[in-house]
């Protein structure tokens, strides 16, 4: 009695609606500005913030931390859309700060700046509940995309000023970067135009100079036979394009939240959520912190959410330069490789980039996807998964398999599917898209200003060959949004894009997607190309037609392409 009677008390005392418990960071021996190493005393704060039962407030009294790698936690992780096995056969994360197994848990900032040495992932949330982490910013000391400012070109040359936060050696006449630990020559390079606040992908001039000459300390000349058209003042960002390490992994995780939170680089992807429940990103600032002068802030997508749940919520943030996507929400499909009795699959990743975590689980609902049509035709569950290899798993399921599995077929888990709320954003500098999204729950697009993005401002795909994002998407809002001179000849501004090869207007893709009440300027671009969607809405949005081109659209009619869809309703334009 005695022992169930203190158990009671326990609980009472630090029950998650009482105070929190404060652990502060100075008393595990770093100090605010002092450039010391903070990660070891980190480390300390959060094994003190586990022995706790209930609510935690770890506290990082203002200022500026660093944490270098040489004492960085080391786990290996697979995460979704990141590296190949032949691009990074290991698979190991460099962890400045891992929060494992933690619940109810408040990360209070204050302000602080924590700066990153080498490549890190900044931030992993490893089976975690109730985590709110605020009031911070990020950035890494020396960025893994360089930049250089164009300042004066010629016939068969021009000049660019390096950045202060990039370093770069000269090797037999050819440019390589350096930073802290890495280095590269060549990879992907993209031009920020501070005229039309727009970034775009080029190919790497740097590769292709004949050779690079130092004029004086950060200032380079690049010489051609034949060189490129280049414009003074326009800055060169470069990157290897191997996604190591991200910059925010959360995994297996509920209930968390970054609050006033301010990501100034990341490397790899930027935040990634992956078989979590309920993320909330509200009132973030990524972008990069105005006293560098940097133009850059990610080195692929911002925010990736692959096979979540609950709701995924992005709101009152900026986001500006990446080097892809801003909002990529989706699943993952795997395909059926064979039957192995009435009840048991093999099911194989086949994307090179994503592979190696548990993509069932027992009690998942999961469906079958005609590769050719991407439709559903049959339901199932899951009750027990076997891992044979970081590629394959076999599948046992409630049910005996349907008949007629296709050679390409695949398997989605709608399970693990999320709602999403994207509203009162700005996205700019964004050389690809602004918001792909592919759930069958609700999703809402609403109050965004999407500047330039150079690619198609909204993207609504689904494939089972390249990919392999899933899945279908039932319930879709895009609502007083302002598209400011987004997409392309082949880039419409709001793109449903399923990539399914046997098209018929009665078997549609996707459904219930309705687009009202938006602003959109353009000039020969699209609005909207759709196809494969029944039950369409196009209506009340303003379509503001300019722009020097001569191949203006000319009506509403000119402005949308439908290809097999039905049920579409569109007025009042």
């Amino acid at each position: 009695m005695l022992r169930k009677l203190v158990l009671i008390i326990s609980f009472t005392e630090h029950s998650v609606d009482s105070s929190p418990i404060v652990i502060r960071l100075t008393d595990f021996g770093v100090l605010p500005d002092s450039g010391l190493d903070a990660q070891p005393a980190m480390t300390r704060a959060i094994e003190a913030a586990a022995e706790i039962t209930g609510p935690v407030l770890l506290d990082c009294p203002r200022g500026c931390y660093h944490f270098y790698p040489e004492e960085a936690i080391r786990k290996p992780y697979y995460i979704s859309n990141t590296t190949s096995e032949e691009e990074n056969p290991d698979v190991t994360k460099t962890i400045g700060i891992l929060l494992k197994g933690l619940h109810n848990l408040t990360f209070e900032g204050n302000g602080s700046l924590f700066i990153f040495h080498g490549k890190q992932t900044m931030f992993l949330l490893d089976g975690c509940k109730n985590i709110e982490i605020r009031n911070l910013h990020t950035d890494y000391a020396r960025p893994t995309v360089t930049e250089m400012t164009i300042t004066e070109s010629g016939t068969h040359y021009f000049d660019v000023q390096v950045h202060s936060d990039s370093r770069y050696e000269i090797r037999d006449g050819k440019l390589v970067w350096i930073g802290e630990g890495w280095s590269f020559s060549e990879g992907p390079m993209q031009i920020y135009d501070p005229l039309s606040n727009t970034t775009w992908r080029v190919d790497n001039w740097s590769e292709l100079a004949d050779s690079v000459e130092e004029l004086e300390p950060m200032k380079l000349r690049l010489h051609f036979d034949h060189g490129p058209e280049v414009v003074p003042g326009q800055v060169l960002q470069s990157r290897d394009g191997i996604r190591d390490q991200v910059g925010v992994f959360i995994v297996e995780s509920a209930n968390i939240t970054f609050s006033d939170v301010g990501l100034h680089f990341l490397h790899g992807l930027g935040v990634v959520g992956q078989f979590s429940d309920n993320l909330t990103f509200q009132r973030m600032d990524i972008s990069p912190r105005l006293e560098t002068g940097r133009t850059v802030t990610g080195f692929a997508d911002f925010i990736h959410m692959s096979s979540c749940r609950g709701k995924i919520t992005v709101v009152d943030s900026r986001f500006a330069g990446s080097h892809d996507d801003v909002v990529n929400v989706h699943g993952t499909y795997l395909r059926i490789m064979e039957q192995l009795s009435a009840n048991r699959l093999k099911v194989r990743f086949m994307h090179p980039q994503t592979y190696g975590f548990m993509a069932f689980h027992p009690g998942d609902e999961i469906e079958f996807v005609r590769s050719g049509s991407l439709t559903t035709y049959a339901a199932n569950e899951v009750i027990e998964v076997t891992r044979l290899n970081p590629r394959e798993l076999v599948l046992t399921l409630a049910q005996p398999i349907p008949e007629g599995i296709g050679s390409y077929d695949v398997i989605e888990n709608v399970t693990w599917t999320p709602e999403v709320e994207v509203v009162n954003n700005h996205l700019a500098r964004v050389p690809t898209r602004g918001i792909l999204v592919t759930t069958r729950r609700k999703v809402e697009i609403k109050g965004n200003v999407f500047d330039r993005m150079q690619m198609s401002a909204i993207l609504v795909a689904l494939d089972a060959e390249s990919w392999y994002e899933s899945g279908k998407v039932e319930d879709v809002t895009i609502a007083e949004n302002h598209f400011i001179e987004c997409g392309g000849i082949e880039h419409p501004i709001i793109f449903i894009s399923p990539e399914n090869t046997e098209v018929d207007e009665s078997t549609p893709v996707h459904e219930g997607i309705v687009i009202k009440n938006n602003r959109f300027e353009t000039g020969e671009t699209l609005v909207l190309s759709a196809k494969s969607t029944r039950g369409l809405v196009f209506s009340a949005n303003e379509i503001v037609m300019g722009g020097e081109s001569t191949n203006c659209l000319s009506s509403v009619a000119d402005a949308i392409r439908l290809t097999a869809c039905s049920e579409v309703d569109i007025q009042d334009n």
